[in-house]
């Protein structure tokens, strides 16, 4: 299989992926918590992976600048990549952060970034959790 240069995709492709390595990662992350029954791992993910959580951290990594300078373009890159249809559920503005979030957390795992992105998916973790009071 051919490596793909993480750096040449749309955004929306790096956004695509993204949002499957976190899920997975926070779906790890609750049943290492000792959550089991299905229903309850579903309602609990779904705290750490909907727009407004993705939105929140991101803009916290920006304003704190916890980001290298390319991570910081590949995350604005996400922000201004035009989906075509917004859902629902969420404004415009923060659905454009959380496609970030994730055009970032599908990057650094393409480009094979793996501690840094672990490290980051860390933080976020920790970050829904500050807001969330978790059972």
């Amino acid at each position: 299989m051919t490596r793909v240069k993480a750096n040449e995709l749309k955004s929306l492709a790096l956004a695509y992926m993204g949002d499957a390595v976190y899920e997975k990662y926070v779906r790890e992350h609750l049943i290492e918590q000792g959550k089991v029954k299905v229903q309850e791992l579903h309602s609990l993910a779904i705290t750490y992976v909907k727009a407004d959580a993705q939105a929140n951290v991101l803009k916290e990594w920006l304003a704190q600048e916890k980001l290298t300078t390319e991570e910081t373009q590949i995350a604005k890159r996400g922000r201004n990549a035009k989906s075509g249809s917004t859902p629902k559920s969420t404004t415009v503005q923060t659905y454009r952060y959380s496609t970030a979030f994730e055009a970032l957390i599908g990057f650094l795992y393409l480009d094979g970034q793996i501690d840094r992105l672990e490290e980051l998916i860390q933080l976020a973790i920790e970050k829904v959790e500050e807001g969330v009071e978790m059972e």
